[in-house]
């Protein structure tokens, strides 16, 4: 407006001069009418001019008022993801010391178990120690050991499965026991649980009780309970029908 207001001014003092030159009143007439219309023709001129650079520049000004929009969206976006990214970091490093603790308590765990096992296996009867012995063999030896605590609690779950299985069942297993003469004889042994066991040979002239104690079996020679003893293992074969039979029982 003001650029107008200057051009309008020139304008009007380049008419006043011409107007002060003029020789006639006729040419004076006709030169004002001349730059009148000049003048106007360039007023419209530029208010054309200033018209169209108004828009120009209101669409420009549209368009950086939605970039700006925009950036900020994205920065408040971008705000939003670092807080859910902090609180998922924290989630996982709290969830990283748990899992920590818990590995901590499954190692002393596994530890304690496994020391105990292995001054429990004496005291196991032998087949039964010969059913564990490729899961004790896993056993780590020293507590400096590679093994994963997952590994070392599978083994000592399924050490204790087997003892467990063997302990609610009667077995009958083959074995050599040695006699009063101190000759070992083919015997036929039946474990009742982990509790008792009574074994008998063939012949039916040697027969005698096991009970388990701190250094092993120890094993009590009683003839009289062998026909007892074949009577239990023809039901445990059924070769005849299943009924009762009374065998001595040592209680600690």
């Amino acid at each position: 407006m003001i650029w107008l207001r200057k051009k309008n001014f020139w304008l009007l003092a380049l008419l006043l001069a011409a107007t002060a030159q003029a020789e006639t009143p006729l040419t004076e007439t006709r030169t004002t009418l001349e730059k009148w219309v000049e003048t106007r023709q360039l007023t419209s001129k530029a208010r054309a001019d200033w018209q169209a650079e108004k828009e120009t520049l209101e669409q420009t000004v549209a368009l950086f008022s939605r970039e700006l929009k925009t950036v900020a969206e994205q920065m408040e976006k971008v705000s939003t993801n670092n807080v859910q990214v902090d609180k998922e970091r924290a989630e996982a490093e709290a969830l990283k010391k748990s899992a920590g603790e818990s590995l901590a308590r499954a190692r002393e765990f596994a530890a304690e178990i496994e020391t105990k096992l292995t001054k429990l296996v004496p005291q196991l009867p032998v087949p039964l120690q010969e059913i564990l012995k490729p899961l004790l063999n896993k056993l780590p030896t020293t507590t400096d050991t590679t093994m994963s605590a997952a590994e070392r609690l599978q083994t000592v779950v399924g050490i204790l499965g087997e003892m467990d299985k063997f302990n609610n069942a009667v077995s009958l297993f083959s074995e050599k026991r040695k006699n009063p003469a101190g000759e070992e004889v083919a015997v036929e042994t039946v474990y009742v649980g982990l509790g008792a066991a009574y074994f008998v040979n063939e012949s039916g002239d040697f027969a005698g009780t096991g009970t388990p104690g701190e250094n092993g079996w120890a094993w009590t020679t009683k003839p009289e309970i062998a026909s007892a003893v074949r009577d239990v293992i023809r039901v445990y074969r059924n070769e005849r029908p299943a009924r009762f039979v009374a065998l001595p029982v040592a209680v600690h």
